[in-house]
């Protein structure tokens, strides 16, 4: 009976540690690939096991990255000059050019005023043409001429040589906000224009004109600068007659109202700009803005018994000019003006 005693079974023990150390370590390396939700997820371990998981061994791309948790790029100190704001430099026109670019040529143009004057016209500054010839809105682009015989300012087509006889044939004066000549008004600084306000005050007042006529949007929004200290907000301007409040030229004693030299200014008529270079009105729409001008000026001529006189034309050196740059008959357009242009300042250069 004892050699019938029953052996131990060796193979039956070690199979079932065997095949459970093998499961054992078979669910810990699923353990490691699988989620789970454990009660105190950990962060790090979830970016890492995402990007085990997503990334290909041999991939070089780098792994995305959440904009929202994004660390940041660097922990030194910033030195943008974002969060140290400096004052801001007023900046001048791409265009602009300083005084002495111009200053060897000749500025023969001078004001055209007189006393009792109807009508004070204030353009921007000399052209080149202007300044060489000294008549007013000399180039042959400018409209201005054409502008005041269609709306009725004047009976016929007057030349820019017969400048200076407005005053006593047609009661209209003409000055500018700048004297310095320029190719055009971009050539100008903000502070030019800001400056002239003054010297244009002075001038109404000393001539006392019934109205003046501010050729150009640009003028107007340097006068209201200088008066109240900012630009014009959407809807505060308007071509044509300004409020009462914005004459020019005022003139008030201090205490003692209903003096004989208390004045109440000259009345603002706001018209389009008369330069070929401007084209954003058509000639028709600048005609309808300039019109009421000339039905008052007609209106207050009549009441004043003005007679126009006939006056002689003697433009000869404006048709000197023109023949030396050959400029006869030109047609206004942006191209022809630049040549035009070009042709006059060489001639001004020889001149000077």
């Amino acid at each position: 009976m004892a050699k019938k005693e029953q052996q131990p079974n060796t193979k039956t023990e070690e199979d079932p540690q065997k095949t459970i150390l093998q499961h054992t370590t078979f669910n810990g390396k699923l353990e490691h690939f699988t989620y789970t939700s454990p009660a105190t997820p950990s962060p790090t371990k979830r970016i890492t096991r995402s990007t085990t998981l997503h990334r290909s061994p041999a991939s070089t791309a780098p792994p995305k990255i959440n904009k929202l948790h994004a660390p940041p790029a660097s922990t030194a100190p910033s030195h943008s000059t974002a969060t140290t704001p400096t004052k801001k430099r007023k900046r001048l026109s791409s265009a602009y050019a300083p005084p002495s670019k111009y200053a060897h040529l000749p500025n023969h143009l001078t004001d055209a005023v007189g006393p009792s004057l109807i009508l004070l016209f204030i353009g921007v500054n000399p052209g080149l043409t202007t300044a060489l010839t000294g008549h007013a809105y000399a180039h042959p682009s400018n409209l201005f001429w054409k502008l005041l015989d269609s709306s009725g300012i004047t009976d016929r087509r007057c030349l820019p040589s017969e400048t200076h006889s407005l005053p006593r044939l047609y009661g209209l004066g003409n000055t500018n906000i700048v004297a310095r000549a320029s190719r055009d008004a971009a050539e100008l600084s903000r502070a030019e224009m800001e400056a002239g306000v003054a010297v244009l005050e002075d001038k109404v007042r000393r001539w006392r004109p019934e109205a003046v006529c501010v050729v150009g949007k640009g003028i107007w929004e340097a006068v209201w600068r200088v008066r109240y200290g900012r630009g014009m907000r959407k809807g505060e301007f308007r071509y044509g007659w300004q409020d009462e409040g914005e004459n020019m030229g005022v003139v008030k004693v201090e205490g003692e109202a209903g003096r004989d030299d208390e004045w109440g200014g000259a009345r603002v008529f706001v018209a389009t700009t008369t330069s070929g270079l401007a084209a954003g009105m058509r000639p028709a729409e600048k005609e309808a803005v300039w019109r009421p001008l000339g039905e008052w000026v007609r209106k207050r001529r009549k009441e004043r018994g003005w007679t126009v006189e006939e006056e002689k034309e003697d433009g000869i050196m404006e048709e000197a000019v023109k023949e030396d740059v050959k400029v006869e008959g030109v047609k206004t357009t942006s191209t022809e003006v630049v040549k035009v242009e070009t042709a006059v300042e060489d001639r001004i250069e020889q001149i000077a």
